[in-house]
């Protein structure tokens, strides 16, 4: 038996078939380029294509195909919401992989709950009844497993946690991607540092030396670990704000563990005694020493890893 997962990013897509213990039987990258809409839609039926074909060859069949999508996956319509690919508002994803897929069972989910997923079946989570993935990119999102089953909410969009609200008053500025996601995220470390740097006339450390607008996460990090003065400010208030996710999670929800991952994370992971050390002096006191807070084990293949766990659940639940 072999299982196709496919990882949906913001600006490249993989494809991976596994066995069914797991175990990557070949493995593809495709680079999105400035692709959109129905042209994406494209790039993943015709790497379906492929990937059937190639596990023709190792004389084997795919049984059943998990995708993993950046954004919102409306399970019972089989639409997508993905804002980082234009023309994604209601993409009919599942139609258009049924073109392709034939009487190959398909399930689609968001991201965060197949990063959480990969890390069950093969990752630091393995073992757990309930845990989560903090994800920490371009964007900010947690998958998060509740008595062995993923949460989803009512309308499939639990886990949008950049929205949650870590300061006050509101700003404007948190309107299109929440508090959370604005200071913490990738792209929020450098958006940031480019607000500090506008702030600090008499700043003269490293990255002074690029221009505002280029400058990004990994410029500060950088910058950070050489002791940029600027940039450890703005590290230390991503400290505080991880921190303070890290403990409403636990007193909300009392996970046996926490994994953090994500592009950040990465950079951040020297950092995780520090958050843990935040997310202490505000969390629920019992909770926080029950908690492991661990990084990632599966790094940038946690999506593919969680999408090929899609296609296994299917198997194992429909008996298929």
């Amino acid at each position: 038996m072999a299982l196709l997962g496919i990882d949906l990013g913001g600006t490249k897509l993989a494809f991976a078939i596994f066995s069914e213990e797991g175990k990557i039987l070949f493995k593809e990258s495709v680079s999105l380029g400035d692709r959109k809409g129905s042209e994406v839609g494209k790039c993943i039926t015709d790497g379906i294509w492929k990937s059937i074909w190639q596990a023709e060859l190792q004389g084997d069949g795919i049984n059943s195909i998990g995708i993993s999508v950046p954004g919102i996956s409306y399970i019972k319509e089989g639409t997508v919401w993905a804002p980082n690919i234009p023309g994604w508002d209601d993409y009919p994803l599942l139609q258009e992989v049924k073109k392709i897929s034939k009487d190959i069972p398909v399930t689609i989910d968001s991201d965060r709950a197949c990063y959480i997923l990969g890390e069950l079946w093969q990752g630091n989570a393995r073992g757990c009844h309930d845990a989560i993935f903090l994800s920490v990119g371009t964007g900010i999102g947690a998958g998060i497993v509740v008595n062995g089953k993923i949460l989803r909410g009512s309308h499939d969009i639990a886990g949008c946690i950049g929205w949650m609200a870590l300061r006050g008053p509101f700003e404007k500025k948190y309107t299109d991607c929440g508090c959370f996601e604005y200071y913490a995220s990738g792209e929020g470390i450098a958006k940031v540092a480019r607000e500090f740097l506008e702030d600090q006339k008499d700043y003269n450390g490293e990255l002074k030396n690029k221009g505002i607008k280029e400058i990004t996460s990994y410029d500060v990090f950088a910058a950070y670990y050489n002791g940029d003065p600027l940039a450890v400010r703005v590290i230390q208030l991503c400290v505080e704000f991880w921190g303070m996710a890290v403990a409403n999670l636990v007193s909300l929800f009392n996970p046996e563990k926490i994994i953090m991952g994500g592009g950040v994370f990465g950079p951040a992971v020297s950092l995780l005694p520090a958050i843990k050390e935040e997310a202490a002096r505000w969390a629920q006191p019992i909770g926080i020493t029950q908690v492991s807070l661990e990084v990632s084990a599966l790094a940038g293949d946690a999506g593919v890893y969680g999408a090929g766990f899609l296609a296994l659940k299917h198997i194992q639940e429909f008996g298929l």
